[in-house]
């Protein structure tokens, strides 16, 4: 059994920054990709970063470029997303998730098979 469990979330002013953890556990091929999700209230749920088993290559997505990091340490199953210059638009519910892929960078939810129960992140202005 697989299992994602996020931390880190919390409040947050504008400009300023948090740093979210992820602990998965599982077969290793399940996590091949490690991704970051987010769902702002009345909203859909939206791709944010994702990171292949290496940690060398991540995909970020547009609205995250040059402000989010992601890594990961493999040794300890945990990837990150480092947020800095944090915006009261990233105020959501961020999701880790893993996904099997050894393809194309994963964005869409159906590609992944593990969620985590999610952790709060409120950016206020």
């Amino acid at each position: 059994q697989v299992q994602v469990v996020e931390s880190g979330g919390g409040l947050v002013q504008a400009g300023g920054s948090l740093r979210l953890s992820c602990a998965h556990s599982g077969r290793t091929f399940v996590s091949n990709v490690m991704g970051w999700f987010r769902q702002a209230p009345g909203k859909e749920r939206e791709f944010v970063a994702a990171i292949r088993r290496s940690g060398s290559s991540t995909y970020l997505a547009d609205s995250v470029k040059g402000r989010f990091t992601m890594s990961r340490d493999n040794g300890k199953n945990t990837v990150y997303l480092q947020m800095n210059s944090l915006k009261p638009e990233d105020t959501a519910v961020y999701y880790c998730a893993a996904s099997p892929s050894t393809s194309s960078w994963p964005t869409l939810e159906k590609s992944y098979s593990y969620w985590g129960q999610g952790t709060q992140v409120t950016v206020s202005s």
